[in-house]
């Protein structure tokens, strides 16, 4: 599909507008690249670390190498990077079921999280769910996009609650996402009456987005997944839990088995893939920035209604826009499906996909199936009708992929 003289123009005055707010992403792009090449530098990173172990994975010094050097990037004690890990839902998951005990109770104090967490907690009953063993759970909701401090203090000073878990992105969510100035602020808020607490972030769609991670503003453990962010488009699969030394050790007795923990695993010949991700992510994740800010500009400048706006402080990669009405909202995704270098011939519509409640519509013509650091939109089909973007591998294609969505609307 040819993009119009129209569409092109409404693109280049978006574009012209947004110039400050590209700059401000450039120099941190810049900032990270520098952190993750000195962590390459300083751990020696080698031809060697490439090579690929088979079975159980024993002396595995490239999956070795790539722990310390995510543990260094993300400022914590250790980490625990694995492709055994099939996403960031699933590495949530083992976070929790590792941390948890029968009894134990969890607060989330940022809402309900994302949609996919449902029957792992027991919101929506499963047998093999946390509730089923005898995990309590209790949230606590934002109040106008912040935490409420005064509940959460009350709470949490009672000392019966085991771990605490935020989403810093928004999900399928209307509030925005959090900031980590909030998120400094509400650990610090939690500390000074409960010091025992589990704190873990779910860092999904955040990692380089702002100068820190939530592990420097006190968090004891941070999740997420490798085809978002920190795997740069080129990770294939996997994720990674990260923070104090025996919550990863915990996090690795439940990925593998009790006793054998970090030592095994074999990396099955994604070394280079994790390494050379890693290593572009920063670049990556300024394009899906740039995509992020000139969508936003651009959907306003047509009346709708983008969150956040363009040139507004960002915790993560995801905009979302506001059609209030659900043939725009499907014709947009579908526009994003032709903008695409994957199937751009297929035509997406809304189902019922497992793990979600509403019926909900995907847009991914991606390298690897689900990736959301390259180009993709979905959303569920409930009021007011919001579309979830994120990604882009470069800027250059994200834009095409987000005119050729504006096209599929107006024509």
């Amino acid at each position: 599909m040819e993009l119009s003289n129209e569409v092109i123009n409404l693109g280049k005055n978006a574009e012209e507008a947004v110039q400050e707010e590209f700059k401000k992403i450039d120099e941190l792009c810049e900032y990270h690249s520098n952190r993750v090449l000195n962590a390459f530098q300083k751990y020696h990173v080698s031809d060697i670390h490439f090579n690929s172990t088979t079975g159980y994975g024993y002396s595995d010094v490239g999956r070795d190498v790539i722990e310390k050097i995510f543990a260094e990037v993300l400022h914590t004690e250790d980490s625990l990077v694995r492709s055994q890990f099939i996403s960031g839902t699933h590495a949530l998951t083992v976070a929790l079921f590792a941390f948890l005990r029968p009894n134990d109770t969890m607060l989330s104090i940022s809402g309900k999280p994302y949609d996919t967490l449902d029957e792992v907690i027991g919101i929506v009953e499963n047998p093999s769910s946390l509730k089923a063993y005898g995990v309590k759970y209790e949230q606590i909701d934002l109040i106008e996009n912040d935490f409420n401090y005064e509940k959460i203090s009350e709470r949490v000073s009672k000392q019966n609650i085991k771990l605490i878990e935020i989403q810093r992105s928004r999900g399928y969510s209307l509030r925005d996402s959090i900031t980590l100035d909030k998120i400094e602020k509400v650990i610090k808020t939690i500390r000074k009456v409960n010091q025992e607490v589990i704190i873990m972030v779910d860092n999904c769609y955040g990692e380089f987005v702002d100068k820190i991670e939530p592990s420097q503003v006190g968090a004891d453990v941070i999740v997420g997944s490798l085809i978002k962010n920190l795997g740069g488009g080129i990770s294939p699969n996997g994720a990674y839990i990260a923070g104090k030394k025996e919550l990863v050790e915990l996090a690795a007795e439940r990925l593998t088995a009790p006793g054998l923990g970090k030592e095994v695993g074999p990396t099955l010949g994604i070394n280079k893939q994790i390494l050379q991700g890693l290593f572009f992510a920063p670049s990556v994740v300024a394009s899906s920035l740039k995509t992020a800010v000139f969508t936003s500009k651009l959907l306003e400048d047509l009346g709708y209604k983008p969150r956040p706006r363009y040139n507004e402080k960002r915790t993560d990669i995801v905009q979302t826009i506001e059609f209030g009405n659900p043939e725009k909202l499907i014709r947009y995704c579908q526009g994003i499906q032709m903008g695409s270098p994957i199937d751009s011939d297929a035509i997406p519509e809304p189902w019922d996909m497992p793990g979600y409640t509403d019926k909900v519509i995907m847009a991914a013509g991606a390298f690897t199936q689900g990736s959301s650091i390259e180009l993709s939109c979905d959303a569920p089909i409930r009021e007011p009708y919001v579309a979830f973007m994120q990604g882009g591998l470069t800027y250059q294609y994200g834009k095409l992929g987000v005119l050729h969505a504006i096209q599929n609307i107006l024509k």
